[in-house]
């Protein structure tokens, strides 16, 4: 097989136009061109590379002429500029591909990696990640803004071509993922189950592409058409976001290099980091980039006044008057203009008209209040309804237990709780939602509110019967969840709040702290292994959790153990080991079994505390930037490390120091059995339990005791300064990322033959 790399630049800012305006001034700077072929490229932008007609070389255009009609590409890269519009720069797509033999053998395969880390842009929520294919499981990794991770996975599967529906892509054939807001590096990959052997007859290959779904409709005919790739690369656009700068606009306005001119307005980028657009402000138009600003529009000329009305043109607006003889406000929508000698029945019939204008506007205004209202208040029942709201209260009815330990709170009570979902309550942002920071005011109480991104509602019943057993979920290491709002659009749960960040934080951030000893570390990982144990043999009902890993492992006021999100969980019944499930879970702590097979077990959370251990004796991530294979899995790591007898080599200086070298080799050990690939040779999470109790009990002298009971509380009464409250996030991603400062973006495309 052979490998081929293609690589382009990426630097682009969009000029924001109004709206309601058609261009027509000068928009280029001086004695510089203004059209590669078909396209008009504006200010900041600039054709030809290091010609100084851009803003800067983030914005050069490649306008080459060896094509008929030139093309244009983003500065010396390969990346085609298909339009740019007054927020967006749409370029041409690249799509993965990978094709089979009858035998089930790869005869193409392509794998795409676009990195616009570091630049200004990121990838538009406009965009979808479709996967085409009857045997496709693809996987699509992003990094954002301040390196946040977040792992999104799609299963496209189907038996017969006769199960295919046009423009459906559900899942037969066709499945779409949205994507999170200011991601800058996206690598797919694609896998498949049966290569394609069973369906080969009509969809030989797979395909995954990140684009614009409004320019994409699924035609059955897709599965087996040699062209699609190329087709789909055509005629599939990529959206992109862009800022200027990297301030919010309240900040930039203070600098010199502020890039908003005269008669314009600045606004905020909201791609996830600081930047900020300009546009011309309501009544200009222009280039509000280019000296000199944007100018004013002469309303005038199309005669806003009355017939009998003068027209003056003002800065940004325009004024109304009445030729002589006439009196009136000369506007076409108002009193207009009416001649002098009917003056005094034109006064009274204005004054009677308006008084009983004005009872007709207080009338209306009060039946609009109402009406909305009412339409509030049902609209809010509807939700309760189709939330399943009745079920809820019927089981509630039912049995007194649940109805002490649960809570339905109202929508207007979490309002007030989140001010109105503020930006500055966001604790943390996910594939699965948004976590807000509320506080309760009956009684006074600081809590998490998770808000759900979408809600299944054929799985409504399931969820009420979940959310009903997770409340009843009573364990000092588990987050506690209060209850559950159903009077929105999806429903809303309400958490204890845990302030301390999460142990993802810690391990790679506060390793060189005092309080974060190998014994502190060994008992959050005894208290994490107890919890999940709890949630696996003595809840209720069992529960998997589906997504254990170090970000998900809260810290309280007292460095106390927390599992948290259990958006992933779900409830196995007893007489069921098992569940089918889609494949979810962080790249780098999913269990690989459960991802080949779709069949989730409570062994599934064994493999990945596996890696949250190996987290905590080592300090490495999950997942690492390196051209080292071995290295780059951090489970693949460990064992290789085991097997190669290299295990002190590897572990973090500090563990190596404070734990006994018999110790350590003990819990390395269990480990290792976590991290089988086979589910039936792991431990069950209460051996796990019971093991790492055993080895740190194993590990105490009387007077180092005597030293954690003393840490203990000196954490309670604050005596460490250096410990401070961080702001929750139950929903980070961690996956591979680029840490280069390098201004360039890279869109790769891997090609085996």
């Amino acid at each position: 097989m052979s490998l081929h790399t293609n690589t382009a630049f990426l630097h682009l800012v969009i000029l924001c136009f109004p709206l309601a305006l058609t261009l027509t001034i000068a928009n280029t700077k001086p004695n510089c061109q203004s059209k590669c072929g078909n396209l008009t490229v504006p200010y900041p932008f600039g054709i030809g590379v290091g010609s100084g007609c851009s803003m800067s070389p983030w914005y050069d255009v490649n306008c080459d002429a060896s094509f008929a009609p030139p093309r244009p590409f983003i500065a010396s890269g390969n990346l085609e500029i298909v339009s740019i519009t007054g927020d967006a720069l749409r370029i041409k797509s690249w799509v993965a591909a990978r094709c089979y033999d009858a035998s089930g053998n790869i005869t193409r395969q392509n794998r795409v990696l676009i990195n616009i880390t570091g630049s200004p842009f990121a990838f538009s929520q406009r965009n979808s990640f479709t996967v085409i294919g009857c045997d496709e499981q693809a996987l699509l990794n992003f990094n954002g803004f301040g390196a946040l991770g977040f792992t999104s996975g799609c299963i496209s599967i189907c038996s017969d071509r006769a199960d295919l529906g046009a423009g459906d892509c559900s899942g037969v054939g066709c499945c779409q993922t949205a994507i999170p807001k200011g991601m800058q590096l996206m690598n797919s990959f694609l896998g498949t189950t049966t290569g394609h052997v069973s369906v080969w007859s009509f969809n030989p290959c797979g395909y995954a592409f990140l684009g614009d779904p409004t320019s994409y409709s699924f035609a059955p005919s897709d599965l087996a058409d040699p062209g699609f790739q190329n087709r789909t690369v055509d005629n599939v656009g990529l959206v992109l976001d862009w800022a200027v700068g990297n301030q919010s606009c309240s900040e930039a306005r203070k600098s010199e290099d502020f890039a908003c001119l005269d008669n314009s307005d600045c606004v905020d980028s909201d791609m996830g980091a600081a930047g900020y657009r300009c546009r011309c402000s309501q009544g200009f138009q222009g280039n509000p980039y280019l000296s000199p600003g944007c100018t004013d529009v002469n309303e005038c000329e199309t005669n806003p006044c009355d017939e009998n009305g003068i027209c003056t043109n003002v800065e940004g607006s325009y004024a109304c008057s009445c030729k002589k003889g006439y009196l009136g406000d000369g506007t076409r929508d108002g009193h207009g203009c009416i001649a002098k000698s009917s003056e005094f029945p034109v006064i009274k019939f204005s004054l009677g008209l308006s008084f009983g204008l004005l009872a007709i506007v207080i009338a209306m205004t009060w039946l609009f209040v109402s009406v909305r209202r009412r339409a509030l208040i049902n609209l809010r029942q509807k939700f309760f309804k189709q939330n399943g709201g009745l079920l809820l209260q019927q089981q509630l009815s039912s049995n007194e237990k649940t109805m002490k330990s649960m809570r339905i709170f109202s929508a207007e009570e979490l309002e007030n709780a989140t001010n109105n979902y503020a930006e500055d309550r966001i604790l943390g942002k996910g594939g699965f939602g948004i976590v807000y920071k509320g506080l309760l005011h009956d009684p006074q109480q600081v809590v998490a509110i998770k808000k759900s991104r979408v809600m299944d509602e054929s799985q409504m019943e399931q969820f009420i019967n979940e959310v009903i057993i997770l409340t009843q979920v009573h364990h000092r290491n588990v987050v506690k969840l209060l209850g559950c709002c159903l009077e929105t659009e999806v429903p809303l749960l309400v958490y204890e709040y845990v302030k301390n960040d999460t142990l993802f934080h810690h391990i790679h951030n506060s390793g060189g702290m005092p309080w974060f000893s190998w014994g502190n570390r060994l008992r959050i990982a005894v208290e994490a292994a107890g919890a999940l144990a709890y949630l696996h043999s003595a809840a209720a009902k069992p529960i998997i959790h589906r997504d254990v890993k170090s970000p998900n492992i809260l810290l309280d006021e007292y460095y106390n153990a927390k599992i948290a999100d259990f958006g992933a969980s779900r409830l196995v019944p007893i007489d069921q080991t098992m569940a089918t499930t889609l494949v979810q879970g962080t790249l780098g702590y999913l269990d690989p079994e459960s991802f080949r097979t779709c069949q989730l077990t409570e062994k599934s959370d064994v493999y990945s505390f596996g890696v949250v251990l190996a987290e905590l004796m080592t300090a490495r991530k999950p997942l690492s930037n390196t051209n080292n294979d071995r290295e780059k899995s951090l489970s693949t790591f460990f064992v290789t490390a085991m097997k190669e007898n290299r295990l002190f080599q590897i572990l973090d200086p500090r563990v190596l120091r404070e734990g006994s070298l018999e110790q350590l080799q003990a819990i390395a050990e269990i480990v290792k059995r976590c991290l089988k690939l086979h589910g039936e040779e792991r431990p069950t999470m209460k051996e796990v339990a019971m093991e790492l109790e055993s080895l740190r009990k194993f590990s105490r002298h009387p007077w180092i005791q005597q030293q954690v009971e003393e840490e203990s509380v000196g954490l309670m009464n604050g005596e460490l300064s250096d410990l401070y409250t961080i702001s929750m996030n139950s929903e980070i991603s961690m996956g591979p990322h680029n840490s280069g400062t390098t201004p360039l973006m890279y869109p790769r495309e891997h090609t085996e033959n």
